[in-house]
């Protein structure tokens, strides 16, 4: 079978810079705010669960309103997370119909070993179910089909043996995030294993992990030649970084000019996650979460502050007192 080059969700023959999906962090609000502020290549959702057994609620009412092939002009790839075979599959179908132009299967997240199923990163466990599932997803969506994963369950060498199936099955791109999924998020992301599989697939690798500056971001694009990265908690606590790869904005910013982002970003995030949750305290839980992705020590103390405010005009002042 000829393989259809299908668009890919980024500007073509350019270096994406893309949104990670993080569960609790990346949602509509935060997209919007990043989509205006410092324009990611891309945008994904975060994860959704796919519902298995016999269902027809495959995905949830408020997870089919967020499909789309684009949101602000960016566009968005929306990311399944579930097991079973059918199950994904008709969630797949179910998203398209909705209006998703751009898939991507969860092969990373470490939530997956909690589950009763084999779900996210825990699917590693067994690759063989990899061998009905991969392709029967390539068979059913007809935009861009990706796929983020780990290095491995338990052995970062078991990304070499996944290749030959994701070639086979035509996936369009990966996202590798260089770690096993027993690491969880512990030691760091060992990039060479991203090189390397540079090096043994022509499909394009976007690199994910522990890309927190922009010095960081250039020497793993030198150092593997991956076609693009994909920023997590790095941009989650520096918006900038984004513009800071590109260029932009100073690479290593002084305090004055990182109390004014702090400034911005706070205050808008509190703007926006006011008219989409409900109530004092799951609005300010909601800004505390993307707080605790930032570790400059040199507003240690404000960070202390800020996660002790128990109301939003208290959290606000002490926002703006930022300096």
């Amino acid at each position: 079978m000829n393989h259809q080059p299908r668009p890919l969700p980024w500007p073509d023959h350019s270096t994406p810079l893309m949104l990670a999906p993080m569960q609790g962090l990346t949602n509509q609000a935060l997209r919007s705010l990043f989509a205006g502020w410092v324009r990611p290549d891309t945008l994904f959702t975060e994860f959704m669960r796919v519902a298995p057994g016999e269902t027809a609620k495959r995905l949830s009412a408020a997870d089919l309103r967020e499909m789309a092939p684009a949101e602000h002009g960016i566009p968005l790839v929306v990311q399944l997370i579930g097991h079973g075979t059918e199950a994904l599959v008709s969630a797949a179908r179910i998203a398209q119909q909705n209006g998703a132009t751009h898939l991507n299967l969860n092969l990373g997240c470490p939530f997956g070993r909690m589950t009763t199923g084999l779900t996210g990163g825990g699917i590693l466990q067994r690759p063989e179910l990899l061998q009905e599932l991969v392709p029967a997803l390539r068979s059913v969506i007809d935009g861009s089909f990706s796929i983020k994963l780990r290095a491995g369950y338990d052995d970062p060498q078991q990304i070499y043996s996944l290749l030959p199936l994701f070639e086979a099955a035509q996936v369009d791109f990966l996202v590798l995030h260089p770690r096993t999924v027993t690491q969880e998020y512990q030691g760091t992301a060992d990039h060479g294993v991203t090189a390397r599989v540079v090096r043994e697939t022509d499909l394009p690798v976007i690199a994910n992990g522990d890309i927190r500056t922009a010095k960081a971001a250039r020497r793993v694009l030198e150092q593997t030649g991956a076609a693009g990265l994909m920023l997590g908690r790095g941009a989650i606590a520096d918006p900038l970084l984004f513009q800071r790869i590109r260029g932009q904005a100073a690479s290593e910013p002084d305090r004055a000019e990182r109390a004014a982002m702090l400034r911005l970003y706070l205050s808008e995030l509190l703007k926006r996650y006011s008219a989409l949750f409900c109530g004092e305290q799951q609005i300010l839980g909601k800004v505390k979460t993307v707080l605790a992705t930032m570790d400059d020590p040199a507003f240690a103390k404000q960070f202390k502050a800020l996660k002790k405010a128990r109301s939003i005009t208290h959290f606000s002042d002490l926002v703006q007192s930022l300096a």
